[in-house]
């Protein structure tokens, strides 16, 4: 038996969140926020703790610093239900931060990396690809560590039988230089947004894109926003899910790393990829009930009671 179902393995970050704001930064000038929140950041925590709201065991392994933000960020974890055993402490580097300034519907973020992007495979403990049923990796350009041993990560999951997923997310500097031919073969599953994967592979449309990776795919799912999401499975066909669409939308922050949590929930207990995929759509569209992205997920029963009554899910 493993310990873990699912270890997820990425970037960790407070988010200092600025709203109703006087005017745009301007250099030399002051302004004022009327409001201010500081909470625990990253698209893979929040993947973390709706999965483990969904009932799976989560283990987070990624880099913070020992420093008051560290504390913050462990202590979130532990209040998600996330085991915080595998997270490395690291006096050389500060623990990274974001900090996001909120414009009615737009937002400008500005994010120091910190300890996030120095953790590599030397720092991550060997329990780490035995302990678990799933490794899901993310923010990949946010860690350029991780980045660098990507390959080897991959090799030791398989080696040790443990599954994987991938979600890129957006690379801030936008060179989109993840040689897909050689990462896509080793994952289990692919979990981009098809506007990332138009940028990874260089495409004018989706359909460009799919056809380019479909030869290095073993499965991928791509998250298509209002439309929902295509599965690619080798040597089956394509299979688009309709979304469930929220006519109430509260917000989308971490939409589509709920739909991770969904998909790879299942996907760690054994179902099959359409039934993953199935439960992914849901899972992102309750995510839109509730502000922030982990809000709206308290337990697997709130989750898939929201899921029928406002969506007929089934």
């Amino acid at each position: 038996m493993k310990q873990f179902d699912i270890i997820a393995l990425g970037e960790l970050n407070v988010d200092l969140i600025l709203n109703q704001i006087e005017g745009q930064p301007e250099i030399g000038k002051e302004k004022f926020a009327k409001q201010m929140t500081l909470t625990l950041g990253s698209s893979t925590a929040i993947f973390a703790a709706n999965a483990a709201a969904l009932g799976a065991k989560v283990a987070f392994c990624g880099m913070i610093g020992n420093d008051s933000f560290g504390d913050l960020v462990e202590t979130s974890l532990q209040k998600k239900g996330v085991n915080t055993g595998f997270l490395i402490r690291q006096d050389k580097y500060a623990t990274g931060a974001t900090i996001c300034m909120s414009y009615d519907e737009d937002r400008a973020n500005l994010t120091y990396q910190g300890a996030m992007d120095y953790m590599t495979l030397g720092d991550i403990s060997p329990y780490v690809f035995t302990e678990t049923k799933h490794i899901h990796i993310s923010s990949i350009f946010m860690q350029s560590g991780v980045k660098r041993d990507l390959m080897k990560i991959l090799t030791l999951c398989k080696e040790n039988g443990v599954t994987t997923s991938l979600d890129t997310q957006w690379d801030p500097v936008e060179q989109w230089d993840l040689d897909y031919k050689t990462v896509l073969p080793m994952l289990t599953v692919f979990m981009p947004n098809e506007t990332e994967l138009k940028f990874l592979t260089h495409s004018a449309t989706l359909e460009e894109a799919v056809e380019k990776i479909r030869p290095y795919v073993n499965a991928a799912v791509i998250k298509c926003g209002s439309r929902g999401s295509l599965l690619m499975r080798k040597g089956m066909p394509d299979r688009m899910q309709a979304a469930l669409l929220n006519k109430h939308v509260v917000d989308c922050i971490g939409a589509g790393d709920s739909f991770n949590s969904g998909f790879i929930t299942r996907l760690a207990a054994g179902d099959p990829l359409d039934v993953c995929q199935r439960y992914g759509n849901m899972t992102g569209a309750v995510n839109t009930t509730a502000a922030g992205g982990t809000t709206a997920f308290t337990s697997r029963e709130d989750v898939e009671k929201i899921g029928r009554e406002k969506f007929g899910w089934s």
